[in-house]
């Protein structure tokens, strides 16, 4: 199987066609999509304006895309080593209970669905490097009451039957990540819980 690597410089072989170039830059949101490879997949196409199933497209558009995932990934994969090294230190000096940060990193290593969005047509407009550098900052800051992406204040609890499934938690409203936990503080918790509960009851 080939690796993020290999289908990247499928993508820029310009002795490659055209069809082909824009399904190795699919295959590489196996290896690497942030929001998830359907939203993540979304993004890219109306950042860089071409159409989800277009294969005749400007292999420059699909060049730029690219680099926009590259960065991204190159972001992200720099903070899991740190995040690593951190770790070992941590073990080194007797720390081994693990919290939900520590949970929360074992399932998106590797940055797929880091910033997680539910609903594919609903995400951030941001380059997708500043939005790693967002989410990187607030998981070293620690938790807060908004958005850490969007800044947006309004954060809602999803599960199941809502449209943001299967995210199972904290989702922002106006940007449409789903937020970890790890970087919401509990009484942000709480409120975005007991929306949903009023939700809930006034649905009934």
């Amino acid at each position: 199987m080939a690796g993020f690597r290999s289908l990247a410089r499928q993508v820029r072989d310009p002795g490659c066609d055209t069809a082909l170039r824009r399904y190795s830059l699919r295959k590489c949101l196996e290896r690497f999509a942030p929001y998830g490879h359907r939203a993540t997949w979304d993004h890219l196409c109306r950042r860089h304006r071409f159409g989800p199933e277009d294969r005749e497209l400007d292999p420059g558009r699909l060049v730029a895309a690219l680099d926009e995932l590259e960065e991204a990934r190159a972001v992200w994969l720099a903070y899991e080593e740190e995040f690593a090294a951190r770790r070992r230190r941590e073990k080194h000096e007797g720390l081994r209970r693990l919290g939900a940060l520590d949970d929360w990193h074992r399932r998106v290593w590797g940055g797929n669905g880091v910033v997680r969005c539910g609903d594919p047509g609903t995400h951030p407009s941001d380059p997708l490097p500043e939005v790693l550098r967002r989410l990187i900052t607030a998981l070293e800051r620690g938790p807060g009451e908004a958005c850490p992406v969007c800044a947006g204040p309004r954060i809602e609890w999803s599960g199941p039957g809502d449209r943001y499934e299967p995210w199972h938690g904290p989702v922002c409203a106006d940007c449409g990540v789903g937020v970890p936990r790890a970087v919401l503080t509990s009484n942000a918790l709480a409120r975005a819980r007991a929306d949903r509960g009023r939700r809930l009851a006034s649905a009934a």
